[in-house]
């Protein structure tokens, strides 16, 4: 089922509330539900996730959002990984939650919290290393596809598509985030623990082919070999132009066809994905240079970054009368602009988070005003929450995405303490994080089985217990 399709069929009205489809107990007086799975029925099992959460929920004061964190930071482990040793190696799947197939994007987000606690378990090491020998392999059969299935026999919805689908792809969507994330998640991995054996022969060919697949969504010459068209009544389903897209003026930047929400650019130089780029692009330059030593290729991947950096410098930034100059969303390189935010990581907001050293950015900070206010036209305010949303699940929908992510680039404790209120507010009595809700009413709510959204909470809440404790009050 697509992720457009799922949000249709899932909305949820305050009548006849699911608490969760693992819930196994109602909610007695003066406790909370228990609506994680079952231990016996969890997919994976770590001694470090557990102890943190029960180290958290003894000492934080809110028992509401003690209660949601254990829901929460492990729904990953809990629901959606299929570890397996093959061919003497980890090999781990890792789906989305209520669709069956693994994002390259979703697959790092959802693991990339549990990396500081790799060094005191040795299982969740090997999990998470098994996550990039599996998006190595991903990226070797297709570097333009965004989803892939474990069973390669399995038949995608989208077979039909006008592109060069494969047997294992389950959508063929270009974003340049997906070929970013596998970056960060190695880079982050190899930070903590020191482990190299994933970054074999094989994963460098990858990351070659990551360079390749960028280099040739430039577009300096010629339009390249991706284009994508889907017969569909949504127009951010498909590509315009003959599975193009709108014309570029070629300036260092990469084009996207779509969007981390797998939305469609209008614009294809998607500026939130090609800062992700020039900072991933540093961190892959760092790992070869260290572990292949392959000169050539570090040459060659500094090249792009400059060229990066250059388009960025010449389109990324336009001044707008109220707050002067900000970075746009998508741009075409010749004057064209589209100016908004989408609750999708990488987004505008996100930058902070994604790239520590922007918090610094006096641009980046004007940009945060705007996107959070009435002026980027996807910024909802209700009775409910004030949040950012996006096309994908359609006006007046706040994304927890969002929420979360502005908490945790924000270094304002009124504004961390707002977010987490919210948070607490709108999970609409299920314990766990969704894709959207409406403004006014939280039980309306998108996808009750979001892992991305529910790890990522447990990321923010773990990061407030280390930096303000007093906001947990």
């Amino acid at each position: 089922m697509n992720r457009r399709l799922f949000v249709k069929q899932t909305t949820l009205t305050a009548t006849g509330l699911i608490l969760s489809k693992f819930a196994i107990a109602g909610k007695e007086k003066g406790e909370f539900a228990i609506v994680r799975v079952p231990e016996d029925r969890r997919k994976f099992k770590s001694h470090a996730v557990e102890s943190l959460i029960a180290e958290i929920k003894t000492k934080i004061g809110n028992k509401e959002i003690a209660w949601m964190f254990e829901n929460c930071f492990p729904n990953t482990l809990d629901t959606t990984v299929d570890f397996t040793v093959m061919d003497n190696k980890p090999d781990t799947y890792v789906i989305t939650g209520d669709i069956d197939a693994m994002w390259l994007r979703d697959s790092s987000a959802q693991v990339y919290p549990y990396l500081p606690l790799c060094n005191e378990d040795k299982g969740l090491h090997q999990l998470i290393k098994g996550v990039i020998y599996r998006q190595t392999k991903c990226i070797l059969k297709d570097p333009y596809a965004n989803a892939f299935y474990k069973d390669e026999t399995k038949t995608s919805e989208w077979k039909s598509d006008d592109t060069k689908m494969q047997p294992g792809i389950h959508e063929r969507k270009w974003e340049i985030d997906s070929l970013c994330y596998p970056i960060r998640l190695a880079y982050k991995f190899w930070k903590e623990t020191a482990d190299i054996a994933p970054f074999d022969n094989e994963w460098l060919i990858a990351m070659k082919l990551i360079v390749r697949t960028f280099n040739e969504q430039q577009r300096m010459h010629d339009k390249g070999q991706y284009s994508f068209m889907r017969e569909t009544k949504y127009a951010t389903d498909t590509v315009p132009l003959g599975g193009y897209g709108y014309p570029v003026y070629p300036n260092g930047l990469i084009c996207s066809m779509f969007r981390p929400s797998d939305d469609a650019t209008i614009f294809p130089y998607l500026i939130p994905s090609n800062l992700f780029a020039k900072h991933s692009l540093a961190q892959l330059a760092e790992m070869v240079s260290a572990i292949h030593a392959d000169k050539d290729f570090v040459l060659a991947i500094e090249n792009m970054r400059k060229q990066i950096a250059k388009g960025l410098e010449t389109s990324a930034i336009v001044s707008i009368e109220k707050y002067g100059k900000i970075y746009a969303f998508e741009v075409n390189g010749n004057g064209s602009c589209n100016l908004m935010d989408d609750a999708n990581i990488p987004s505008l907001l996100s930058l902070g988070y994604l790239i520590p050293e922007m918090k610094d950015d006096e641009v980046y900070k004007t940009t945060c005003k705007f996107v959070l206010s009435k002026d980027n036209p996807f910024f909802f305010k209700g009775a409910a929450a004030e949040g950012v949303g996006g096309p994908h699940a359609g006006m007046n929908q706040i994304w927890h995405l969002g929420i979360i992510i502005r908490g945790m680039v924000s270094t304002d404790k009124n504004e961390i303490k707002k977010c987490l209120k919210m948070l607490q507010n709108t999970h609409a009595g299920t314990g766990f994080m969704h894709e959207s809700f409406n403004k006014d009413d939280a039980s309306k709510f998108t996808r009750p089985w979001f892992a991305w959204a529910n790890t990522l909470f447990g990321e923010f809440i773990w990061k407030t217990y280390r930096e303000k404790p007093e906001l947990l009050k």
